[in-house]
C-alpha cells in the first residue's frame, strides 16, 4: 500500500481581484507519496506557485480538501497551521526570505530555536557545512552572493529535518552555475533527510531530475 504524504481532493483557490473574484486553481486532485520528488511545471500564471502554497498551508483552499501527513489543512486555523508547518515542512522561496539582521548561522538556527531544539546551534552549523558554507556562518545576507543566500535558505529549510520539502523556483534568481549547484544540493539534502520533495520550476533540467512531473495549465492538472 502506498504511503501518501500530500493529498489534494478537488482543491480550489479563488482570490479577490480588482475586477472581482479570480479563479486561480479550478479543482486539483493529486496524491504525492513518501520520498517522492515531484516537479510542478507550466506557463507563468498557470497556478503552480499557488498550488505549492496550498500544500504548505500558506494559502487556504476556497474549496475541496488538502491533506498533509494525514492532517486536514483546510480544517486548521492559522495558529494550528503554523505549528504543523514548524514540525513537518521546510519551504524554500525564490527570493530567499532570510532575516537581514541575522547571520547565516542565526538564520539556520532560527526555526530550531523556535521549536525548542536543544542543540540548535550545533545542528545549524552542521547544515551550513553540508551546503558548503561553514566559513560564512558569521556573515549577514547582504555580505553573501545570491547563490550563497539560497544555500543558507536551503540549510534553514532542512535543519528541522522536515518530512516535506517545498521549493518555489529555487534556482529562479540564480545564474546557470549557481542554479546547477543548488539543484545538486536540493536533491542531495532530500536524499540525506529522506524528505518528500515538491518543487515549482520553469527549468526543464530541474524538472527532469524529479521522479514525476505534473503540468499545470489554467489552474488544472494537464492530462
Amino acid at each position: 500500500m502506498t504511503d501518501t504524504v500530500l493529498s489534494l481532493d478537488d482543491a480550489r483557490l479563488t482570490l479577490d481581484g480588482n475586477a472581482g473574484p479570480v479563479e486561480i486553481l479550478r479543482g486539483i486532485s493529486l496524491n504525492i507519496n513518501r520520498g517522492e520528488s515531484v516537479g510542478l511545471t507550466g506557463p507563468s500564471g498557470s497556478g503552480k506557485s499557488s498550488l505549492l502554497m496550498l500544500m504548505g498551508g500558506l494559502e487556504r483552499a476556497s474549496g475541496g480538501r488538502v491533506t498533509a501527513l494525514g492532517q486536514d489543512l483546510t480544517a486548521m486555523d492559522e495558529d494550528a497551521l503554523a505549528r504543523f508547518r514548524r514540525g513537518t515542512m521546510g519551504i524554500v522561496f525564490q527570493s530567499f526570505h532570510l532575516v537581514p539582521t541575522m547571520t547565516a548561522l542565526e538564520n539556520v538556527a532560527l526555526p530550531l530555536e523556535i521549536a525548542g531544539v536543544g542543540d540548535a546551534r550545533a545542528r545549524a552549523e552542521a547544515e551550513l557545512a553540508a551546503v558548503g558554507l561553514a566559513h560564512r556562518r558569521g556573515h549577514y545576507p547582504s555580505e553573501m552572493s545570491g547563490g550563497e543566500q539560497q544555500r543558507v535558505a536551503l540549510a534553514r529549510a532542512v535543519a528541522p529535518r522536515p518530512a516535506i520539502l517545498l521549493a518555489d523556483e529555487p534556482t529562479g534568481n540564480l545564474d546557470a552555475a549557481n542554479g546547477a549547484a543548488i539543484m545538486d544540493l536540493l536533491f542531495g539534502l532530500r536524499d540525506r533527510h529522506g524528505a518528500t520533495l515538491v518543487l515549482v520550476t520553469h527549468a526543464p533540467e530541474l524538472a527532469a531530475r524529479c521522479d514525476r512531473v505534473v503540468q499545470i495549465a489554467d489552474g488544472l492538472v494537464r492530462a
